[in-house]
């Protein structure tokens, strides 16, 4: 959802790439300088995430400590958002599977769903539809998460997480 904000603000659209994935190219601003965003979904679990990641990696020639991924995030609470760079998996099969084909050391911006209420399974709270608190906050949440990931393309990492933690 937060890639789908940074494609309308930059006017890209998604096409099926050859590497398992949508992708869409868009610059954030005017001028020759301006910084190009590849936004890519997988098109495949999101537990087998890192074939396509490292595909596109190569593809255009980016190294992962340019790549940002944007997961949820158990141990944050709902609609908390925290920018980080490399570490575990913490229990994250997409990022395990990343990790497995590109290493860790990336850009991560941890969207956070909080933990699931008493015995739910993790996989079930995960999958469930948003409750009403949450759909209400969604887009304001969608909107920052997407001014983070412009940040950390314009200003650079540091300087994001000072603005934004």
């Amino acid at each position: 959802m937060v890639l789908d904000v940074l494609a309308q603000r930059t006017s890209a659209t998604f096409k099926q790439h050859k590497a398992h994935a949508m992708v869409a190219e868009g610059k954030l601003g005017q001028g020759f300088d301006a910084p190009k965003l590849v936004l890519a979904k997988s098109l495949g679990y999101m537990n087998t995430s890192g074939g396509p990641v490292a595909n596109l990696l190569k593809f255009y020639d980016l190294k992962p400590e340019n790549l940002i991924v944007i997961h949820d995030e158990l141990d944050i609470d709902a609609g908390t958002l925290k920018i980080k760079f490399s570490g575990g998996h913490g229990g994250h099969n997409g990022l395990r599977d990343i990790i497995s084909a590109i290493g860790n050391d990336y850009i991560r911006l941890r969207v956070g769903i909080g933990r699931p209420p008493g015995r739910m399974d993790t996989a079930d709270f995960v999958l469930q539809n948003f409750n009403s608190t949450e759909k209400e906050e969604l887009p304001t949440t969608l909107e920052i998460a997407a001014d983070m990931v412009e940040a950390i393309a314009t200003i650079g990492l540091a300087e994001a997480q000072q603005k934004y933690h």
